[in-house]
């Protein structure tokens, strides 16, 4: 049972544990409540039957029923403490949990997962629903089972008591819920609808931020008004459908479960009349009838609720699903050559990227990826790191499948510089530092030398400690690149991959960080992409790829020799 809740809530063990735990004593304290009604009855009983047979005398005393009722208060008190220990409380942890779950398996997921989803739709995940989720558990979910159980248990109960007056007071429950069961489907297609198009809303609003540059410059403000109006305006009229269809149903629901009150009435009257029952447990039914009809409807309006946590728990379970990548925790490699041997690989079906890719970037080379825009050169450094997994074919380093390394052990042997970099809302200091924790301030200083930061920074009011924004906002483009390569070099990783690392620098800052990186590849594996040729005019090995495949390979002088490709390359660029 454990399994099957962990599986239908999208819970860890010990949270489906929990869930049980919560639905057992919500249940409790909803029976726990009847106990002043079962109270008073037994009071009113033993002290109207004088009344009904004089003569009589009570059969306890007030101060026997003044200690019943502190212990019932007492039973109360306890059940409910507990009951908002494992509701809540419990709750609460479960979702912390769940939190740290899921960013555990956003870290063990490909990179192909993060360019498939969008970025909002992630943040909606992580952030909206886990506090969706958190909500309908802890004031809704658990309550929902132990209304429904208690609500059953005391049908039992009162159909030993007294079965035609029972049978007038439930009979409407079963035609209530069938109108909730019919309408099911169509109002899980309106929640899922409606949850869509929110994810759109917030997919456009973060398309604008983003780019709000290009969109004025191109006086695209009123085109991209107009389209998010028409996004709202669709949303709302979902939203209204989405309300409708269950509060009809619900209202409709309702107004069934009230026909059981004309029901005893009619029912009791008729059974009171003929002398079947007494006029006390008339009474009783009146009573229960007036208010057993509320835990019901609590029960239908939480099952829409859990309608509308299906969308979210669904999503869950889908990330859930995705297949993590995994591999040994201890890496030892035979030095840092990385083969490629007949790599095939895409990013959808029937999209096909790279086609039998074959080549080795040597220790102590400098390996370049050149060729036309769109031909896999990004593709093929990622995939030397493992961001993606081959779809066939192997890449080896030192020898080892890299398939079978875990990531996060095999990127400890990379220094990565890409083409968009990305910086932190923190100190110079602290972003050349990503690449080494623990590097001392000497050492951040030497690197940002060695990559030509020194002279942008110096002309910085705190220097080394200035806060540059979010992603770096207040540096130019080339500065950026710098700090970036400033970071890499910090690493000092025996594998260095450049992919258009000094597409942002002019002339002399690119010749200075060449001279730079020369100096520090001695026995280091350097893979470069570039589309400046004389970026790569030093490289020991070009590989040119175009559409997916190799289709030249050799030292800079032997292809032009050839006159092939990269003879045609160069002399474009030279033109």
């Amino acid at each position: 049972m454990i399994h099957l809740i962990q599986n239908r809530f999208a819970l860890t063990r010990d949270g489906a544990i929990t869930f049980v735990k919560a639905v057992v004593w919500s249940l409790l304290l909803n029976l726990a409540f009847m106990l002043p009604a079962i109270y008073l009855f037994l009071y009113l009983t033993d002290y109207l039957d004088p009344l009904i047979h004089p003569g009589a005398t009570p059969s306890h005393g007030l101060g026997y029923y003044i200690l019943i009722g502190l212990l019932c208060f007492l039973v109360i008190f306890v059940i409910a403490f507990r009951q908002y220990a494992s509701t809540y409380t419990k709750i609460y942890t479960e979702s912390a949990e769940r939190r740290i779950a899921l960013a555990e398996k956003l870290r063990k997921l490909p990179l192909a997962f993060f360019g498939e989803r969008n970025l909002s739709d992630l943040t909606s995940t992580i952030m909206e629903d886990c506090s969706e989720i958190e909500n309908v558990f802890s004031h809704a979910v658990p309550q929902l089972f132990a209304a429904a159980g208690s609500i059953l248990l005391i049908t039992i109960g009162l159909f030993f008591y007294n079965w035609q007056l029972s049978l007038a007071l439930f009979w409407v429950v079963p035609l209530a819920l069938l109108v909730l069961i019919l309408s099911k489907r169509a109002m899980e297609r309106e929640l899922k609808r409606v949850h869509c198009t929110n994810l759109s809303i917030a997919q456009q609003i973060q398309e604008g931020l983003e780019s709000i540059q290009e969109i004025k410059a191109y006086n695209g403000e009123e085109e991209y008004l107009k389209t998010f109006d028409k996004t709202i305006t669709t949303y709302e009229r979902q939203l209204m459908r989405g309300e409708a269809l269950p509060g009809s149903t619900l209202n409709l629901s309702h107004i069934l479960l009230k026909l059981g009150i004309a029901s005893v009435i009619l029912v009791g009257a008729y059974l009171l009349a003929d002398g079947t029952i007494p006029m006390l447990t008339y009474l009783i039914f009146l009573i229960i009838s007036a208010s057993i009809y509320s835990p019901i409807m609590e029960v239908m309006n939480n099952f829409v609720v859990l309608l509308y946590l299906n969308v979210r728990i669904n999503r869950f379970r889908e990330m859930d699903q995705m297949p993590i990548q995994t591999g040994v925790q201890e890496c030892h490699p035979k030095g840092f050559d990385i083969a490629f041997d007949g790599v095939e690989f895409s990013y959808e079906t029937g999209k096909q990227v790279l086609r039998g890719v074959s080549f080795v970037a040597r220790q102590g080379e400098v390996t370049a990826l050149v060729g036309p825009s769109g031909g896999g050169k990004s593709t093929t450094a990622k995939l030397a790191a493992r961001f993606w997994d081959v779809d066939q074919g192997r890449i080896t380093l030192g020898g080892e499948d890299i398939s079978k390394i875990d990531p996060e052990t095999l990127l400890q042997y990379y220094s990565v510089v890409f083409q968009d970099v990305l910086l932190f809302n923190a100190s110079i200091a602290d972003n050349i530092r990503v690449g080494r924790k623990d590097a001392s301030d000497e050492e951040v200083r030497r690197v940002a030398r060695l990559a030509q930061c020194e002279e942008f920074i110096q002309r910085m009011p705190q220097g080394y400690d200035t806060q540059i924004g979010e992603n770096g906002e207040t540096l130019s483009g080339g500065e950026r690149q710098r700090i970036s390569i400033a970071r890499a070099l910090l690493k000092d990783a025996p594998i260095v991959l450049l992919d258009e690392a000094t597409a942002s620098l002019d002339v002399e800052n690119e010749s200075k960080i060449q001279t730079a990186i020369s100096a520090l590849i001695k026995d280091k594996t350097v893979l470069i992409i570039a589309h400046r040729m004389r970026t790569v005019a030093h490289a020991h090995k070009i590989v040119v790829i175009k559409e997916g495949q190799v289709v030249e390979m050799g030292a800079p002088e032997e292809l032009l020799a050839q006159g092939g490709e990269f003879t045609r390359m160069v002399a474009a660029q030279n033109a």
